[in-house]
């Protein structure tokens, strides 16, 4: 570990240091120490110079609150402030917003950081895909990681020790097997990384990191924030996706969030998240993804309310570059290639923990999107031979294998690569109709399109409000209102207030009966002269205080500019010769009187 003392001129914040632990994409970790008024913008620089990485805007720093809710680290707010767990601070260094093109990634470098974030997708179930795409992401990865496929040292089921995916089945193994060995032969482990950016990219998951939500009608959805827009999923279906030139702004309230956008008419979504946190690092999310894809300059960034009145609310403003401005500036770098220390599959320390690490899952049955006769048989076909397969990584002995039953499935193996084939095929033809009609899609964006075969649903111990899947789930976090309601009732306590706000509810509206019955006219009436006498004494006494005081101060000497004014009017001037001046003449004159009165009654 590289360790970083960061000094500040301020001789009382030297000894108030904190340790800070950054765990990379890698899994390894590096750690600094900071003072309690450094910026978190210091602990993106430190993890950029120890990468030596220059286009560093794609990426940011996630840390997690005590409450379990994720957040990205403010560049902008010292760090201690941001926050809220006990020393020793631990975050995570990851990929912020994805690039809308990887091809247009100027270094190398940037590529595998890049690539490392998405097979952490893959495996986490955010990057969901269709089988043929799955395959060949796959086979992008043990490409990079084992190079070309060698007989002699990789066994038979060599794909079974790479856990790429949450469930992985093994007709998914067999076809990542069959790209590796044929399609990617030859492809050193930048190109493979690279085939993997660009396949990614074109999916509908891709930089998606999901927000667990409920609609209107209480059904589980997914929110997202992408390089193209705003997207939302439901089971396996995209069912919204708003481009950001049709999303007009995010606003919360609470536990609620909308999304305001215009699409031939003006559209507002709505959606529920668990607690008011989450609610806000959504928000926040949705700002900082439109300013940095929207916007083609920085200078045109807004604070942004998430209330329509000025003094409601939170105000944020994404303080950093934009896509465009990433992008030029990518393509004025000018130096000699960073070298790249890639992690190797039997050194990786992400390796043990994927392997043996138990996740906590919400994920549904493996089921095909179209049900058919054919499509069944070979379903039952490949969970005979998955269930298989578990038997024999369970038992420690190997089970007897006659020879008609290997010949059996034999046959079954060479029928199934069949069928295998004409479905890559049937899958390729597919993909280019749909890069054909790519625009035709884009232009009813607003219906639902499916992503794939099986459900949209990541991790739960990784999603932004991890819960755990034995404390009841996503579930947990989106109780029904009418459980809420009865628990709430079934309470003593809860018994009490209500009561309490029964009788005072009773109080006020026999009050108002009281004031709307015809024999209290007469007291209404009586109250009324009294409320004006009172407002009469008071204006009275107002102008006999203040009429003097401004009298005393306008004769007065004092040089003060609204004073000088009044004096020069000739009203006052007119008040001063014909009434004030006589009648300060004749209280002196008074005064005199009474003051040899009293002498000479001495």
């Amino acid at each position: 570990m590289k360790m970083l003392r960061f000094r500040s001129p301020s001789l009382s914040s030297l000894a108030l240091e904190l340790q800070c632990t950054v765990r990379l994409l890698d899994d390894s970790e590096i750690s600094c120490s900071i003072q309690r008024d450094t910026k978190g913008q210091f602990l993106v620089d430190h993890v950029c110079n120890h990468y030596s990485l220059l286009e560093k805007d794609y990426f940011g720093i996630r840390y997690v609150d005590p409450d379990k809710q994720r957040h990205w680290l403010d560049p902008s707010k010292p760090v201690v402030k941001q926050m809220k767990c006990q020393q020793p601070y631990t975050m995570c260094f990851r990929v912020k917003f994805y690039p809308q093109e990887p091809i247009k990634i100027k270094e190398e470098l940037t590529r595998y950081l890049l690539y490392l974030q998405l097979k952490r997708d893959v495996y986490h179930g955010r990057l969901l895909c269709p089988f043929a795409d799955a395959a060949y992401l796959g086979a992008c990865i043990v490409q990079a990681e084992l190079g070309d496929y060698d007989p002699e040292e990789h066994p038979a089921d060599y794909i079974s020790d790479f856990k790429l995916f949450p469930k992985q089945s093994l007709k998914l193994e067999r076809k990542i097997m069959e790209i590796h060995q044929n399609e990617l032969r030859g492809q050193c482990p930048s190109l493979a990384e690279l085939n993997l950016l660009q396949r990614a990219h074109t999916l509908d998951t891709y930089g998606v990191d999901p927000h667990p939500c409920k609609d209107f009608t209480g059904s589980t959805a997914f929110l997202g924030f992408t390089a193209r827009g705003f997207v939302v999923f439901q089971g396996n279906k995209r069912i919204h996706l708003l481009k950001w030139a049709d999303v007009s702004k995010f606003k919360f309230e609470g536990k609620t969030f909308y999304v305001i956008g215009v699409q031939r008419e003006k559209l507002v979504l709505t959606f529920h998240t668990s607690t008011p946190a989450a609610c806000k690092h959504l928000w926040k999310c949705g700002v900082e993804n439109q300013a940095f894809y929207k916007c083609a300059k920085s200078s045109q960034i807004k604070t942004v309310s998430s209330s329509s009145i000025f003094f409601k609310g939170s105000r944020f403003r994404y303080s950093g570059r934009v896509a465009k401005e990433v992008i030029e500036a990518s393509s004025k770098i000018q130096r000699d290639p960073p070298v790249v220390h890639r992690c190797q599959f039997g050194q990786s320390r992400s390796f043990t923990s994927l392997s043996h690490k138990q996740l906590i899952m919400n994920m549904e049955p493996l089921l095909p999107a179209l049900s058919s006769s054919r499509e069944s048989r070979d379903s039952s076909a490949d969970n005979g031979l998955s269930a298989l397969k578990d038997c024999v990584h369970l038992s420690p002995l190997k089970p007897s294998v006659t020879p008609e039953e290997a010949e059996m499935e034999e046959m079954l193996n060479f029928s199934q690569e069949r069928r295998e084939d004409e479905a890559s095929q049937r899958t390729r033809v597919d993909e280019d109709r749909r890069e054909i009609h790519v625009d035709s899609e884009d232009d009813t964006s607003g219906g639902a399109h499916t992503i794939s075969d099986t459900a949209y649903s990541p991790c739960a111990s990784l999603v932004p409000t991890p819960v755990e899947e034995a404390q009841g789930g996503l579930e947990l976090l989106f109780q029904s209102p009418a459980r809420l309601l009865k628990e709430l009732h079934a309470d003593p306590d809860m018994q009490r207030e209500l009561q309490a706000e029964r009788q005072r509810e009773a109080e006020r509206e026999a009050f108002r009966q009281s004031l709307c019955s015809p024999s209290s006219g007469r007291q209404q009436m009586q109250a009324c002269l009294r409320s004006a006498a009172r407002l009469v004494l008071m204006a009275t006494g107002l102008l006999m205080i203040l009429l003097p005081l401004l009298l005393v101060l306008l004769e007065s000497d004092l040089d003060i500019s609204f004073l000088h004014d009044i004096r020069q009017t000739p009203e006052f001037e007119q008040f001063h010769y014909e009434y004030y001046c006589p009648l300060r003449r004749w209280f002196l004159c008074k005064l005199q009187i009474m003051t040899e009165h009293l002498s000479g009654n001495e």
